[in-house]
């Protein structure tokens, strides 16, 4: 019988809804919604299928133990009580990392050599060896500690669920994969959309716009770290992939277009598509954005360069006037625009009809919505 995990998926403060909507279509249980993150329960299939149909959440956590933990030996007696020695082999690499907010414990590097003796300790007994090497597979153990409540956790994707494996390169400042679909989810993408980006850089909106639209998995060109767990059984990524790709819906009729003054962002952006497998939906073009052209009945999504971006505030402005001004004369569906800079809608010229507050990084942004 298949096992029962609790499992979590950290991401942008600003995009649980969006993430609970991609965990609840893989048939997950439970699903609670906190903020930057969403939980839920399911087996190895819902597990392989929330890292492969993931489009917003930052990575895919098993939730190994809950608990109080005011002083060092309850975080270590935690710890100890998650069978290791059943999830990894005795030469397993286990590196571990967390995070303490409003807690007695509040040292982290402290809290991971705890975590890291209790882990070696229980493998230690449980494979009953006087030493662990750490020469075989890696294994992410996770801890968060909120309020004195700790959770031991093991890392399920490896690389950032925002590595879908077709960017190999980027532009200066881009946005993210997961905070783009964050973003595309307010727009409502659909097989016949038609999309338009005039600050298109390496592409991000725009790839992940075709992507949403073709019914294509962001997960299908990478590789996860549980794919090698020997408790996950044999076959089921292949499964969960074989599923995705019968999904995929190639003769739908979107269209994006992605325009940058700078020719080598096109050029970036151009391969990218090809690399995710939509290049025939997808088109870049050299163009200054006063020279943008909105398509009636287009959806515009963008990230235009501002100041705690590129460090030009006073260029930055200018941009938004003539992208307001350039807007002002199509007649779109609609127009999201993400921003850090506060006076946006200054600049911009209009006041937008709907806002929703996300985070770049550890940027406060907005995005300002228009139809």
């Amino acid at each position: 019988m298949d096992l029962e995990y609790r499992m979590i998926a950290p991401c942008y403060f600003g995009a649980e809804s969006a993430t609970a909507f991609d965990i609840r279509r893989i048939g997950a249980r439970d699903v609670t919604v906190t903020d930057g993150r969403v939980a839920f329960t399911g087996g190895a299939d819902v597990l392989a299928a929330a890292n492969l149909h993931s489009r917003c959440a930052e990575r895919i956590l098993l939730l190994l133990k809950t608990g109080r933990a005011m002083a060092f030996d309850e975080l270590f007696d935690l710890a100890y009580s998650v069978p290791w020695e059943e999830l990894m082999p005795a030469d397993a690499a286990f590196p571990v990392k967390g995070s303490s907010l409003s807690s007695q414990l509040s040292s982290v590097p402290a809290c991971q050599s705890i975590v890291k003796k209790a882990v070696v300790e229980r493998l230690k007994k449980g494979h009953r060896v006087q030493a662990l090497p750490e020469s075989g597979g890696e294994y992410r153990i996770r801890f968060s500690i909120r309020k004195n409540e700790a959770e031991i956790m093991l890392d399920t994707s490896g690389d950032g669920l925002h590595k879908r494996g077709y960017r190999r390169q980027s532009t200066l400042a881009p946005i993210k994969e997961t905070l783009a679909c964050a973003m595309l989810d307010l727009g409502r993408i659909y097989p016949d959309s038609t999309v338009q980006d005039p600050f298109c850089g390496s592409g991000t909106l725009c790839i992940e716009a075709a992507m949403k639209a073709l019914h294509i998995a962001p997960g299908l060109r990478r590789r996860f770290a549980a794919e090698r767990y020997a408790f996950v059984p044999a076959g089921t990524f292949e499964r969960a992939r074989a599923a995705a790709l019968e999904q995929v819906v190639r003769d739908a009729p979107f269209e994006a277009v992605g325009f940058d003054i700078d020719e080598s962002a096109v050029a970036l952006a151009a391969h990218n598509a090809k690399l995710a497998g939509v290049a025939s939906h997808v088109r870049f073009y050299k163009a200054d954005v006063k020279d943008f052209a909105p398509r009636a009945g287009s959806l515009v999504f963008t990230n235009p360069p501002y100041g705690e971006r590129l460090g030009d505030a006073a260029g930055a402005a200018a941009l938004e006037r003539t992208l307001g001004q350039r807007l002002a004369a199509g007649s779109v569906k609609g127009v999201y625009i993400i921003t850090a800079d506060a006076d946006f809608e200054a600049h911009f010229g209009r006041r937008a009809q709907r806002r929703r507050k996300l985070y770049n990084g550890m940027i406060p942004c907005q995005v300002y919505m228009y139809y």
